[in-house]
């Protein structure tokens, strides 16, 4: 508050000596007209914005970039708010990747379709949601992870931050294999703009592609891989950077269950989302179908991909 009353009464200043050269100008020449020359009027104008330039003033930018003002500053990223992600999945979508929901009485049907909102501290920049529904076949869950990611560094755009965001997690969710390239690709530890954006965009603690990277093959309990041309991938025609991870997870609890997660995560500009979908047999026997799921998630991802390009 000093330094902005301090460059308010510098400004006042400024424009009072220049009003003081204009009259001296208009006298000697006999002028008439306007009191103020051009020049002293865009003094004033600029006195007028330096008197609203307080960062704590209503209006100011939440994801104004640090050092914004000392030079060029990267472009934002497209989006600035986030789907709503309980309402961004049709009922009848729900209804296939949920088919147990069918076989339950009307309420608790609806009560299911409706979904369950992640807990945020700020739905602009994280929101999430997820589905459950148990059948006789088989169980399913789904859950949708939207996260919208800021740079504070001036020097690094929006989208640029968000591409290392979304490369850690590729490189947490897929096997070497899959992306040859992916160790070298990523981010180097400790960088400025990670310091930067601890305070907000690396929370990885709900749902998303770190929730499949915890599971690897060798916790798959015996479980078959996917067959080949289903394996964990990198994803071409999908948002700006796509990738999909396969993983046979134990039941826990003590269950013999056969369970599978698919889970598909797409960057489109300065966003990053992440679908998860779930199945659990009912029977020991029967072995969750890889492509089913995977057709089913990757479906969902093209949808909500094309709602966030709308």
């Amino acid at each position: 508050m000093q330094r902005t009353a301090y460059a308010t009464r510098h400004k006042a200043s400024r424009v009072r000596a220049a009003l003081k050269t204009a009259r001296a100008a208009r006298t000697r020449r006999g002028a008439r007209g306007s009191l103020l020359s051009v020049p002293a009027a865009a003094l004033l104008a600029a006195l007028a914005t330096g008197c609203t330039s307080d960062p704590g003033a209503a209006g100011t930018d939440v994801d104004a970039k640090i050092g914004e003002s000392t030079g060029t500053v990267a472009p934002p990223g497209k989006y600035r708010t986030l789907l709503e992600p309980c309402g961004s999945v049709g009922r009848s979508t729900l209804g296939e990747l949920l088919p147990g929901a069918a076989e339950l009485p009307e309420d608790q049907r609806q009560k299911i379709l409706r979904g369950e909102p992640a807990s945020t501290f700020d739905t602009d920049r994280r929101a999430g949601c997820s589905w459950k529904a148990a059948g006789a076949g088989a169980s399913h869950t789904l859950s949708l992870d939207f996260e919208r990611v800021v740079s504070y560094d001036a020097a690094v755009s929006d989208n640029d931050r968000a591409q290392e965001v979304f490369i850690r997690k590729q490189v947490a969710a897929l096997p070497d294999s899959a992306v040859p390239s992916s160790r070298s690709s990523q981010p180097p530890q400790g960088s400025a703009d990670d310091r930067n954006d601890d305070r907000s965009d690396d929370r990885s603690d709900s749902q998303g592609a770190d929730q499949s990277s915890d599971q690897s093959g060798d916790e798959s309990g015996g479980q078959s891989e996917p067959t080949e041309g289903l394996e964990s991938r990198v994803l071409d025609d999908l948002g700006d950077a796509a990738f999909l991870s396969d993983v046979p997870t134990p039941a826990g609890g003590g269950s013999t269950a056969q369970r599978r997660t698919v889970s598909v995560a797409f960057r489109t500009s300065n966003v990053i989302v992440t679908v998860v979908y779930t199945e659990q047999s009912g029977s020991t026997t029967a072995v969750p179908d890889s492509e089913e799921l995977q057709d089913k998630a990757q479906s969902l991802a093209q949808s909500l991909a094309g709602e966030f390009s709308e």
